[in-house]
């Protein structure tokens, strides 16, 4: 750790190199004469608050003298509500760096003077785009990490509630907030969980909570499933806090990251809450029964036209009467691609065309594609519902890795026929029950392993808060 020195010659010197002022346009040094003495001030141009810089400046230009210490400087003549004294030169620097406003006096000695009056270009607090309700809260998470901890603070009015900052990444020194209720949370998770975040090594978390999740967690390539949960709605923030769970929230990124997290809350939705427990509960039940066919659907249906004889007579009607030109398997994978072609087009099309562009070009493809005898109608028809109803979770990790399980089964069923199926089965509940949490000890299938009935019914079924909190 670095101090600044005795001298403010030499210390307004050493600003000066390291952050480099005559070399970026927006790095702003100041320096005003106080009475019979002097102080030079350090700030980017577009961070800073500037009528709030105004107006201090008018009032130091108001003062007879400096004040003798950097701390007599803050309690008498520094009118503002957000000020620190450090004489530590490498948090200086990173506080000039970060926003904030560094102040050096030539009385101060070896301190140097924080006004935290930054200010960060910020979108609205709008609603998520990706996790609407039907009733409830209309705003969600944004990039300026302040903001979002606010968000938060406004549900939750309680002296538990702890906000821990967190600065990683030695080029980016990105802001974190380790977030908690202190007395729901298991402390020893949330000791090992501040051991791993001190020892991360990196330059720098370009994306984000994607950056950050990688350095957190051992991953393992062949297993898909996503292991941190994230959520863009203040409210189901909250509601995690409050259920022991620790939040982490890392400066431009508008969403919260919620550790540790089980495959049963990637499949909660805010709606299911919004809405009365009968409603909630079908709605849950509805998601589990469709998200588990898009798994299972187009691998039965093909181990079923490869094996009719074991068709029983009431289900002969899904077995396809024409042949097309190329193998089902085969159909089927290249249906797959194409799902995901037309979804990436969409996602790079403008706005106001993405939904014609995307719904056209399938219907003109699977059109043509039926007419010239690549695809069977009933590919069509079964690859549709999976491609729809991988939309009734939010996740998109967790859908991605429900369709790689899904091309599995495929595979294996196509080679090996029945045993092939089931081993694929067995393979991807083996995958599932191997995968970690965050906190590698509550297990990723919990609360069904270890089997915890109270913890199942209340994911599964939509109860009473007053039920919930007994």
């Amino acid at each position: 750790m670095r101090n600044l020195g005795e001298n403010y010659k030499d210390n307004v010197k050493i600003f000066d190199t390291e952050l480099r002022v005559n070399e970026s346009f927006d790095l702003i040094k100041k320096r005003l004469v106080i009475g019979d003495g002097e102080a030079t001030f350090y700030y980017i141009d577009g961070f800073i608050k500037d009528t709030v810089m105004q107006k201090l400046m008018m009032h130091f230009l108001s003062l007879k003298k400096l004040p003798r210490t950097a701390r007599e400087f803050i309690d008498n003549s520094l009118p503002y509500v957000e000020t620190d004294e450090t004489e530590n030169l490498d948090l200086l620097l990173q506080m000039a760096l970060s926003g904030a406003c560094v102040m050096l006096g030539s009385t101060f000695g070896s301190y140097g003077v924080i006004i935290d009056a930054r200010t960060y270009p910020a979108r609205e607090t709008a609603e998520p785009e990706g996790d609407r309700v039907i009733h409830g809260a209309r705003d969600g998470f944004v990039e300026t990490l302040i903001f979002n901890t606010a968000l938060i603070r406004r549900r939750i009015r309680d002296t538990a509630l702890t906000m821990r900052y967190i600065t990683i990444g030695s080029s980016s020194k990105t802001d974190l907030v380790l977030c908690y209720m202190n007395d729901r949370v298991d402390e020893k998770y949330l000791s090992s969980l501040k051991k791993k975040l001190s020892s991360i090594k990196t330059s720098s978390l370009t994306m984000g909570h994607q950056s950050l999740a990688e350095c957190l967690i051992r991953t393992r390539w062949y297993n898909p499933f996503p292991k941190i949960r994230t959520t863009e709605r203040p409210d189901a923030a909250a509601a995690q806090l409050l259920e022991g769970s620790v939040l982490i929230l890392v400066d431009n990124s508008p969403g919260a990251m919620v550790l540790p997290s089980t495959i049963f809350d990637f499949m909660q939705e805010t709606n299911d809450y919004y809405l009365p427990p009968l409603t909630g509960t079908y709605i849950k039940l509805v998601r589990y029964v469709v998200f588990g066919l898009t798994l299972l659907l187009t691998p039965l249906w093909y181990l079923i036209t490869q094996n009719p004889e074991l068709t029983p007579e009431w289900l002969r009607f899904v077995l396809p009467e024409n042949e097309a030109k190329i193998p089902i398997i085969a159909q089927l994978f290249l249906v797959e691609f194409i799902i995901d072609a037309l979804r990436l087009a969409s996602m790079n099309t403008p706005d106001m065309l993405a939904n014609s562009l995307s719904v056209v070009g399938g219907l003109i493809l699977g059109d043509f594609a039926v007419d010239i005898g690549w695809l069977m109608p009933e590919v069509i028809l079964y690859m549709a519902f999976v491609a729809i109803a991988n939309f009734t979770q939010r996740s998109y990790e967790l859908g991605y890795a429900f369709k790689f399980m899904r091309m599995l089964l495929l595979l294996l069923t196509a080679l090996f026929g029945v045993w092939g199926f089931f081993g694929g089965l067995l393979l991807i509940i083996i995958l599932l029950a191997t995968n970690k949490t965050a906190n590698e000890k509550r297990h990723y299938l919990y609360p069904l392993i270890p089997f915890n009935a109270r913890a199942l019914a209340s994911l599964i079924f939509r109860v009473k808060k007053k039920d919930f909190e007994k």
